[in-house]
């Protein structure tokens, strides 16, 4: 499968293209800054440099011609979503470009808090963790539920993987998951499980035009 992985630098991104290559998946990496990108060359390796990924047409170029399409999009911060957003504005420009170039599956990182709290959730997060998480990061989490709109409005075969916090381990294989709904007591999960989620629901009709949570 040829895959564009957008959002390749990040912590996500790089699981993302690792794995696929890994896979025997040819990708195209797409970076605003190439050295960013710790990845020795790769015979099926391509990157791809675009400065503005709300380039409709610049987008066209990177997306034609693929089988599908993985966002590890995001704002690093408060003040980039608040100032810049990242993952909304760059989403409409992906989903437009995949409809012009024919291109259907697409998946991409969300995160938990911007979707409903599992039933049965403890009272500790259901009182405590997440109304700080959604004040703390609440222009972050905006941004992100913008992206969702998009994706769900658009004709793309889409899913969103919504992980809680993230942490920098190997991957296990062994996430949970929970297709249009959020995994209870889920609390972390491994970056490399969620590049592995994020690459699994491209092929699985299952998971098509739904939100999956994922966690250890």
């Amino acid at each position: 499968m040829k895959i564009t992985v957008f959002g390749a630098t990040g912590g996500v991104g790089r699981e993302v293209v690792r794995q696929a290559l890994d896979a025997g998946h040819e990708v195209t990496a797409v970076v605003r800054d190439p050295a960013r990108l710790p990845i020795a060359a790769h015979e099926r390796l391509r990157v791809a440099t675009v400065r503005d990924v709300t380039d409709q047409e610049a987008v066209l170029a990177v997306v034609s011609g693929q089988d599908a399409v993985v966002s590890a999009l995001g704002a690093a911060s408060n003040k980039q979503a608040r100032e810049h957003p990242v993952a909304g504005p760059a989403l409409s420009a992906i989903t437009s470009a995949m409809d012009r170039a024919g291109v259907r599956p697409l998946t991409a990182v969300s995160a938990a808090p911007v979707g409903p709290l599992p039933e049965g959730e403890g009272i500790f997060t259901r009182v405590l963790v997440y109304p700080l998480l959604r004040r703390l990061l609440r222009d972050v989490y905006a941004d992100l539920a913008d992206m969702e709109a998009v994706m769900a409005a658009s004709g793309t075969r889409w899913t969103v993987v919504r992980p809680p916090m993230l942490r920098d381990k190997p991957r296990t294989g062994t996430y949970r998951r929970a297709i249009g709904a959020h995994v209870r007591g889920g609390s972390v999960i491994p970056r490399a499980d969620v590049a592995d989620a994020l690459l699994v629901c491209l092929t699985d009709p299952a998971t098509a035009r739904h939100a999956v949570g994922v966690a250890s």
